[in-house]
């Protein structure tokens, strides 16, 4: 009886062993290698998505406006180079000190307050950096809100030949 109990013993010993090993070679049981919960196949590591489509998006910064609107400008006042660096300049200041007061969120009056003397600063800079006429273009621009005026084309008209 005793041989017995020893012998069942060691043969449940050995079976506990080949099913861990079981476990091991075939992935929790699976005979055909599936990657279960925890098998070979399971990283512990996070998988990290493409790097484009986890790019965020960061708002322009002051030099990047005033980047994208120069053109326009330039073209309707017709700004050499030294203008051009003044009106750049100014604008880039003003752009970034408006971009700071978002930042801040003060109150509505507060704000208002602000933004009129940025306005009022960035004006006087402009009115010492332009001369007269161009300085009162940038201004009529400003209050169309930097679009340009569109030149009308004047239509021929056709003479009907009877």
């Amino acid at each position: 009886m005793k041989s017995t109990q020893t012998l069942f013993l060691i043969t449940l010993f050995i079976g506990m062993l080949a099913i861990n090993d079981m476990y091991a070679q075939y992935g929790y049981g699976s005979p055909y290698g599936s990657r279960g919960m925890y098998g070979r196949g399971r990283s512990y590591v996070p998988q990290a998505g493409p790097v484009d489509n986890q790019k965020e998006e960061t708002p322009p910064t002051a030099e990047e406006l005033v980047d994208e609107q120069m053109p326009s400008i330039t073209e309707a006042i017709g700004l050499d180079p030294f203008e051009q660096a003044v009106v750049r300049t100014s604008l880039v200041q003003s752009v970034q000190q408006r971009i700071e007061l978002q930042i801040l969120e003060l109150e509505p009056l507060k704000m208002k307050e602000e933004i009129e003397k940025i306005k009022r600063r960035q004006d006087a800079e402009l009115k010492a950096g332009l001369p007269e006429d161009k300085y009162e273009a940038f201004m009529e621009l400003q209050e169309n809100h930097f679009k340009a005026k569109k030149k009308k084309k004047k239509k021929k008209k056709k003479k009907n030949r009877d």
